[in-house]
């Protein structure tokens, strides 16, 4: 999923390992799209790219108004913000701050 949201050009991209601290998903990633469009935009592309590789029927939220899409695939959670809404919600702060494990990726 890293590498689709980099080809989408997606901003600020983190990935946080959750497994083993949370049954909610094995992997959190959390990213920036410019706009409610750009926002939009990724969060098709990672849902047709979840598709194209088997992950199943992903759950997605928030498409919209696209001010901070979810999408849900199991053992992974990606979500994708506008930038000020991301600041408001600062998820890496609530899931990585303790989690040497949060890696920025790219």
């Amino acid at each position: 999923m890293l590498g689709c949201l980099d080809t989408m050009k997606a901003e600020e991209t983190i990935a946080i390992d959750l497994a083993g601290k949370t049954s909610i998903a094995d992997t959190m990633i959390i990213a920036s799209g410019r706009s409610q469009r750009h926002v939009g935009s990724i969060a098709d592309h990672i849902t047709q790219e979840m598709k194209a590789r088997s992950f199943g029927a992903a759950r997605v939220e928030g498409l919209p108004a696209c001010d901070w899409v979810l999408i849900d695939a199991g053992d992974i959670l990606v979500h994708i913000f506008r930038p000020e809404v991301r600041g408001f919600y600062n998820l890496e702060k609530m899931w990585g701050a303790d989690r040497p494990t949060a890696l920025l990726a790219g």
